[in-house]
Order: structure tokens, then C-alpha cells, then sequence
């Protein structure tokens, strides 16, 4: 298996990724996806969810509050999901699955559980699983309470400057650090 990219190389190209999404197109931010796919399986349940409209700004609107918000722009992308921010998305599990296997794939035991964490918590999958499926959940209701994610927020907001960015980020490693060094004291 061939190793990673050093964290230079891997920073210099997300760099050089982030650079040319905000030059070509827009800055790179995911969370918002999640509600847009949640609305579009809603909408292939109840097509009602999202109608047309004459009035709203994007031409569709929501019985939803929060896909009818921004002129209907969610709600529009609901209804039309092959737009640049859903299949960025898409492209960044393809991505990620073209990388693994370029390196040769992942070994079996690391798909399952990484060694860190079986050195620290055991063998029980169900137990990474549930812990895994609780910080995604605090994780995403976090970003979308505080209107963005973490690559809208840390890494998009810091490129562009913004002081909202280096807030977050300076609180998300206050708060990952620590939880990092007492969650998994032992190494692999």
C-alpha cells in the first residue's frame, strides 16, 4: 500500500483546490447539502414540498420554512439538484474512494475500526459506530446552527479573511484537541 501524501503536499493541494473553487466558481461549503437531500428525498415522498412560484426570486418555493428561505434558492435545489454544490459533494466521495484505491485500497481492519480506536475502546464495531453517527450528529447540528459547516466556516472563511473563519477554527481545535488527547490516550 503506498503511504498518504505528507501533510505538506496534501495542504498545498487543498490550498490550490479551495484557490481555484473560489476563482472559478464559488467558496466550497457542504452542510447545506445534507438539508438539500434531505428535501429531495422529502420531495420524492410529498412532491408538494416544493412548488413553483411566479413570486420568489428563484422561481420555486417550499411549504418549509428553511427551503423557502433566500427566495426559495434550497428550494430550487431541491428541485434541481444537479447543481455545482450537490455534485461537489457527489465528487468528494468519489474522490475519496478514487484516493483509497489509487493507495491501494484500505486494509479490512482499518475500514472497520482504525487501530486508535481499538486501542482505546476495544473490538466492539457497534460501539464506533454509534460514536461515529453522535459527533457527525453534533458535528452537522452544530455547523447548521451556526448558519455553515466546517469547509464553509474554517477553511473557506479563512481563506477569504474572514474573522468569523479563524474564530471557528480556533475553537474547533480548542475544543478537538483536548477531546482528541482524552478520548484516545493510548496509540495504536
Amino acid at each position: 500500500m503506498r503511504a498518504p501524501l505528507t501533510w505538506k503536499a496534501g495542504g498545498l493541494l487543498l490550498g490550490a483546490v479551495f484557490f481555484a473553487a473560489v476563482l472559478l466558481v464559488k467558496p466550497i461549503g457542504v452542510s447545506t447539502q445534507f438539508v438539500i437531500f434531505d428535501g429531495i428525498l422529502w420531495d420524492a415522498v410529498s412532491p408538494s414540498v416544493v412548488t413553483e412560484s411566479t413570486e420568489a426570486k428563484s422561481g420555486y418555493t417550499s411549504t418549509n420554512a428553511y427551503l423557502a428561505k433566500s427566495g426559495g434558492k434550497y428550494a430550487k435545489n431541491v428541485e434541481n439538484p444537479l447543481n455545482y454544490s450537490f455534485v461537489f459533494v457527489l465528487a468528494l466521495i468519489g474522490g475519496a474512494a478514487l484516493s483509497a484505491r489509487l493507495r491501494g485500497g484500505v486494509e479490512k481492519a482499518e475500514k472497520t475500526m482504525p487501530a486508535v480506536w481499538r486501542a482505546n475502546f476495544g473490538d466492539e464495531p457497534w460501539k464506533r459506530y454509534v460514536a461515529a453517527f453522535l459527533a457527525g450528529f453534533v458535528v452537522l447540528y452544530g455547523a447548521r446552527m451556526a448558519g455553515g459547516c466546517t469547509s464553509g466556516h474554517m477553511m473557506s472563511g479563512m481563506m477569504q479573511t474572514a474573522v468569523s473563519g479563524f474564530i471557528f477554527a480556533a475553537g474547533a481545535f480548542a475544543a478537538g484537541i483536548p477531546t482528541a488527547l482524552v478520548l484516545f490516550r493510548k496509540e495504536s
